[in-house]
């Protein structure tokens, strides 16, 4: 009898771990969150926002194995997550992908204002650079993205007053269709990188200067071992990203 009772104990047990185990990791996540967003002492809040680049295919629950997707911010954030425990940060990648400063500014409020950031990462241009090449519509002239972009800091920087920004400057390499359109590209995007440079001088964010990496790079490996069709970096390219935003981020937003 002794015998029997501990078995039913054992295999009570293990139902009982089984059931746990089975809960949908989203809500089981999701409780995490809540918890940690209910807490006084939880560190800061950086957020990552831009288009392709950063969406990096990242995942739209809350599953954490996929939460900030498989480029520079989920670098990011993994070294500083496991360097710095104990300052409790939360990172969230809302990078989406195609989206220019016009698509930014559409989701803005749910993407990035009530995230309540204390920290927000922008990398966003190559797309309003391609509207204007490839006259793709809407078309996002030089003039019109500084006044989306600036649009977006000042939206921010009312509501969140402290708030530290990190400007990250678009780029491109001469691969596929940028090198086929070079010329056109790069009078292009050489005006939107300038554009970055004096928003963050203004609004005393860090300016993390993207181009001249991947140009010095190219002298180590062809350009294509950086960014495989001049816009979208490979993972190697990512690590480039991530070394730099570090480099000059991260004694900042810590």
């Amino acid at each position: 009898m002794e015998t029997n009772s501990r078995r039913n104990f054992i295999r009570g047990m293990a139902l009982t771990g089984l059931g746990t185990i089975a809960l949908p990791k989203s809500k089981a996540f999701a409780s995490v969150l809540k918890e940690q967003e209910s807490n006084p002492t939880k560190g800061k809040v950086i957020l990552f926002q831009g288009d392709s680049i950063t969406d990096g295919n990242r995942g739209r629950n809350t599953d954490p194995n996929h939460i900030m997707g498989h480029g520079y911010a989920f670098s990011i954030a993994s070294r500083l997550g496991a360097r710095y425990p104990k300052k409790k940060l939360t990172f969230y990648n809302r990078g989406v992908s195609g989206n220019k400063v016009n698509d930014l500014a559409a989701r803005w409020q749910k993407d990035t204002l009530d995230l309540k950031p204390d920290v927000l990462s922008i990398l966003v241009g190559v797309n309003d650079s391609a509207s204007v090449v490839f006259k793709r519509e809407p078309v996002i002239s030089v003039e019109e993205y500084e006044k989306g972009y600036r649009a977006l800091l000042d939206q921010t920087k009312a509501q969140f007053p402290d708030i530290q920004f990190v400007l990250c400057e678009p780029f491109i390499l001469k691969v596929g269709k940028v090198k086929d359109n070079w010329e056109a590209y790069q009078k292009d995007i050489s005006q939107r990188q300038a554009i970055v440079k004096k928003l963050a001088e203004q609004y005393n964010a860090v300016f993390v200067g993207l181009q001249e990496v991947f140009d010095k790079a190219c002298k180590k490996a062809p350009a294509n071992y950086w960014i495989w069709d001049g816009v979208h970096p490979t993972v190697a390219g990512h690590e480039l990203i991530t070394r730099k935003w570090l480099k000059m981020a991260k004694k900042k937003v810590l």
